[in-house]
């Protein structure tokens, strides 16, 4: 496995090496009961939403008469069925974008170091990948390669979903937890002792393949956030074979969504150096969220489906975003020797103990976006996520449950990470932590939360 070895510090860098750093920021009842939810309610979910969006005109309501009347039957018949094309989709799309990750050039780029002294390195090329992707993609379509849209394929759009679960759940969730027992690819791995906590939260930090393979960067960046991609071009497709043209709203509604997607992979760098990545395990929790939940929730108001005024508002939204988090970065490259919004920024300088006791020195920065709350980049995500579902208008609920989902998500993602900084026994910044609240004293949302 390729690991720098280095003693500098960046703010993201995990917690620890052992299953010690899973400490719980809930109580065991809650965090236990939430799991196995999660592990359970999960999957079905997904096929309702798609049930409910495709063939109840996103009506919670029929969705339930139908589910009343039927009972379990009804919802063994609405489960989809195997078909051998979906494999096969699913496969060459997983193979395709694995040689794409592999193969293609880019810079290299080291991540956060660990407590054990790793410094993953990583080949930055995903904005080349998504680029290869959305074109051979269209290039495809547009060539008749595809006779029919992926959402007509036999067995349908729920078909893919299906094997998407096999898929993640097969190959994708239990090669890390197997890989963790028997060959972990680095120290920062462990086990609990409990192989259901093993399989939700993961037990390996940076788990690859051979030497170069890097499986949360393919599960998260190149599969995950593709497939969010590519769905929404399949669903402006599929609208354009039904009808002859494709609608504002549906324009709309993709146009946002690939910005968003194109700035996520031209600051993919800098997501390398986030919680997802630089913290949680590969497990059930990122890997089936990434492979299945993020491409089939992330994207369902376009498997529902006014103007200018919310295309422009989206992109305001999805630039703002991406200048918190290029602020950030930029701070952390000149080590606070730049700019924010025209001059020098406000930091603290917070020194820690490693799991291995080495003092380390981390800045935080306190002005420009981040001075104004400790996670601010995730309101204008929030809103991002509201403007381009606006478009499917307000006749139902469900369109909107994506950004019902995220606001939960970031929520509680702020909260984790303020326990894991604030935590002495996480060896993370404590009493500097709280002079930083002290200076800025909202997590979210400024004047308010």
């Amino acid at each position: 496995m390729v690991f720098a070895q280095s003693s500098k510090d960046l703010e993201d860098d995990p917690r620890g090496t052992k299953m010690v750093d899973a400490k719980m920021v809930h109580s065991p009842i809650i965090t236990y009961a939430s799991m196995l939810s999660l592990l359970s309610l999960c999957p079905p979910f997904v096929i309702l939403l798609w049930y409910t969006m495709v063939h109840a005109d996103g009506s919670i309501y029929q969705t339930f008469d139908y589910l009343r009347q039927h009972g379990l039957q009804g919802f063994i018949d609405v489960w989809p069925r195997p078909t051998a094309i979906a494999w096969k989709i699913i496969a060459a799309y997983a193979a395709f974008e694995a040689a794409l990750q592999l193969l293609l050039p880019g810079r290299r780029v080291e991540g956060p170091i660990s407590p054990a002294g790793n410094k993953p390195v990583y080949k930055a090329n995903g904005l080349a990948a998504y680029a290869v992707t959305l074109i051979t993609y269209l290039g495809l379509w547009c060539g008749f390669v595809f006779l029919i849209p992926l959402v007509e394929l036999p067995g349908g759009f729920s078909s893919l979903l299906e094997k998407k679960f096999c898929f993640s759940i097969g190959v994708w969730d239990i090669q890390p937890c197997n890989r963790g027992h028997v060959a972990p690819s680095s120290t920062d791995s462990g086990s609990c002792g409990n192989i259901i906590i093993d399989f939700y939260w993961g037990m390996e930090l940076y788990p690859r393949i051979g030497k170069n393979f890097d499986i949360k960067v393919f599960t998260n960046c190149r599969f995950g956030m593709m497939s969010w991609a590519v769905l929404a071009v399949t669903y402006c497709i599929k609208q354009y074979e039904a009808n002859g043209e494709v609608a504002d709203s549906m324009l709309v509604n993709t146009a946002l969504m690939l910005i968003y997607v194109t700035k996520f992979f031209w600051w993919e760098a800098g997501y390398w150096n986030t919680m997802d990545i630089a913290h949680d395990r590969a497990g059930f929790y990122i890997c089936w969220g990434c492979l299945v939940w993020v491409p089939s929730i992330y994207t369902s108001p376009g498997m529902y489906l006014l103007s200018l005024y919310i295309l422009v508002a989206g992109i305001l939204c999805i630039y703002i975003n991406y200048d918190c988090d290029r602020q950030r970065q930029e701070f952390r490259r000149t080590n606070g020797k730049c700019l924010i919004w025209g001059k020098a920024p406000s930091k603290i300088v917070a020194s820690y103990t490693t799991t291995s006791g080495e003092t380390k020195s981390s800045l935080l920065l306190t002005s420009g976006w981040w001075g104004l709350s400790r996670h601010f980049h995730y309101v204008p995500e929030i809103s991002a996520a509201f403007f381009w579902t606006v478009p499917a208008l307000f006749n139902h609920f469900l369109p909107y449950f994506y950004v019902v989902f995220l606001t939960i998500l970031l929520l509680d993602r702020a909260k984790r990470d303020d326990d894991r900084c604030r935590s002495n026994k996480a060896q993370r910044y404590g009493k500097y932590w709280k002079l930083y609240c002290e200076k800025v004293p909202y997590r979210i949302l400024p004047g308010i939360y």
